[in-house]
């Protein structure tokens, strides 16, 4: 046996990519199954509370907004806070606080619903519990990381398929209010007995000699290490604004043009369905031909997707363009995680890939706001859409930039061995 083999055997006795490893990531995907369920409800109940507190749309968007900021700035501290006190303990504090702050979002005022969303469902809530199980979840794999990764980034989408329509039902029976009461007892009731079931991570799997975890100085696709973060940062902001309109402002833009508030939160839900079954063969794609390349297909569908929202008012149209959204935009965040653990060294893990989930959901936070705030100055979507289809090609020219520097930087890595 080789010394390569004699690395991947000891990996898979430690319990990386193994069966125990698979295990781990299913009950990682049940936990965010749930938590992801929070943000949803500012989503399906975007019109109605508008209507209750007397608001601009951007107002209520803006509440959304802070959760995607608070989820990405609390993943910073609490990636770090997880390697020193635990991820169960983490992710108990993030649970407690997600039905914390929509309890008190429920008291019915715009600044309990900014204090709720952004500081308690964002940052101390999902901020705890998704970027940590994200970094956790990689160290139990390696040859199937991007697999691993991009089923349980699907949390997200599991969430869109089971609540929305439950949501929806509940607001308008007993209102917006009881429902987020309702939903932070159900974050309770299931996620903090559910973290008792997360075992300690296994010691990092051994590097193939050449990567770049046993290069710390290594330059990144002939960047410095620190220039090739930023744009990856950037390219991540860029694609995230057009991938959050559609996500924050589906229902309401149902509403809008006339669908019926259950037909456009199933359409909702159809997306994000079809987004989960697509992430599984994105992450498939990025253990074949690396996270970066798998960035650039998903944002080349995410472009014409995003385009096509411009062209119908139909419903049965809009049907098909959310499903052909939600197939072409859920590879791509859980691919910028796989490309940084293959361009940078496995100890930078626990601050480059939450850095890099904050600015996405910047990006998410900012795409939100943004299309409110077109839409209050319009009175139509259409100009928010036409503005995501431009930040999306901002996101093409930095990461096929990147791609083109990678394959150059190889083929002069590959002329220097022949020489």
């Amino acid at each position: 046996m080789d010394g390569s083999q004699s690395r991947v055997a000891a990996d898979q006795q430690a319990g990386v990519d193994s069966p125990d490893a698979w295990r781990v990531a299913w009950i990682a995907l049940a936990l965010l199954s749930v938590s992801y369920g929070s943000p949803l409800l500012i989503i399906v109940g975007m019109r109605t509370m508008q209507e209750a507190l007397g608001t601009d749309r951007s107002v209520i968007a803006l509440a959304g907004s802070l959760v995607w900021v608070g989820t990405g700035a609390g993943g910073i501290l609490m990636g770090w806070l997880a390697d020193r006190i635990g991820l169960r303990t983490t992710v108990m504090f993030g649970a407690v606080m997600i039905a914390g702050g929509l309890a008190l979002s429920s008291t019915g005022s715009v600044w309990a619903v900014y204090v709720g969303h952004g500081l308690m469902v964002g940052l101390l809530g999902n901020g705890a519990v998704y970027p940590p199980l994200l970094v956790y979840v990689t160290r139990w794999f390696y040859r199937r990381r991007g697999s691993a990764v991009a089923l349980i980034s699907s949390g997200q989408y599991v969430a869109g398929v089971v609540w929305p329509s439950l949501i929806e039902q509940g607001i308008a029976q007993v209102g917006w209010q009881w429902v987020m009461l309702a939903f932070a007892a159900v974050v309770l009731v299931v996620v903090v007995p559910m973290t008792f079931l997360l075992r300690p991570a296994p010691v990092t799997a051994s590097a193939v000699p050449g990567h770049a975890a046993d290069a710390p100085s290594r330059r990144v696709a002939g960047l410095p290490p620190n220039l090739a973060q930023a744009l990856l940062c950037l390219a991540g902001f860029s694609c995230c604004i057009p991938m959050s309109i559609p996500q924050g402002h589906l229902v309401a833009f149902c509403g809008d043009i006339g669908i019926r508030p259950t037909h456009g939160a199933a359409m909702l839900s159809v997306m994000l369905a079809a987004a989960f079954l697509s992430r599984q063969a994105w992450g498939a794609l990025a253990d074949r031909i690396g996270g970066l390349r798998t960035v650039l297909a998903g944002s080349t569908c995410q472009a014409i997707a995003i385009a096509c929202f411009l062209l119908t008012q139909d419903e049965v149209g809009l049907f098909a363009v959310a499903t052909v959204f939600g197939l072409g935009f859920s590879g791509i965040i859980p691919a910028y995680s796989v490309a940084i653990r293959e361009l940078f060294p496995a100890a930078e893990a626990s601050w480059r890939i939450p850095l890099t989930l904050f600015t996405a959901m910047s990006g998410m936070a900012f795409g939100s706001w943004f299309a409110g705030s077109l839409y209050d100055h319009f009175g139509y979507y259409a100009p928010a859409f036409a503005s995501g289809v431009g930040f999306n090609i901002l996101n093409l020219l930095i990461v096929g930039f990147l791609v083109g520097r990678m394959a150059s930087s190889r083929r002069s890595g590959l002329w220097s061995m022949v020489k």
